[in-house]
């Protein structure tokens, strides 16, 4: 059994941003040669989150407005009273969609669907240094 430990860091400017971070999830898994295993990803912080999605600007589109529809930014949050940092919504939106993921490997790759890749969701009010922690387990 294997067993990698990765980061994968970016900067992000705030306002929900989406950021496809399939590529280096990719690199990551390539490097570990775990040919049956999984992946596992974690975000830490409380206003960041991971999931999947098909990567196309409509989508992406319909994802952002859908999350506005649930979590708006103009409500008042009981958040921003204790801390004043005006982003009650974007704890609200990270733990609607969670801070991790775990997808299989199959014979090297990642089990993704064709049309699927994994996103990075900052919605904080402000720009952010985002870490993913990667870590890969498997037989090589």
């Amino acid at each position: 059994m294997s067993m990698q430990i990765s980061q994968i860091v970016m900067q992000t400017t705030g306002k929900t941003d989406v950021i496809d971070v399939t590529h280096q999830v990719m690199g990551e898994v390539g490097k570990s040669n775990v040919k049956e295993g999984a992946v596992s990803l974690f975000i830490p912080g409380s206003t960041a989150a991971l999931t999947t999605i098909e990567f196309e600007s409509g989508a992406i589109n319909d994802l952002k407005k859908t999350i506005e529809k649930m979590a708006p930014e103009d409500i008042y949050y009981e958040h921003n009273e204790r801390w004043g940092d005006g982003n009650g919504y974007s704890h609200v939106r990270a733990a609607i969609f969670g801070a991790s993921l775990c997808i299989p490997i199959v014979e090297g790759k990642m089990t993704l669907g064709t049309w699927q890749q994994i996103v990075l969701l900052d919605f904080d009010n402000s720009p952010r240094k985002r870490r993913i922690v990667v870590q890969i387990s498997g037989e090589t």
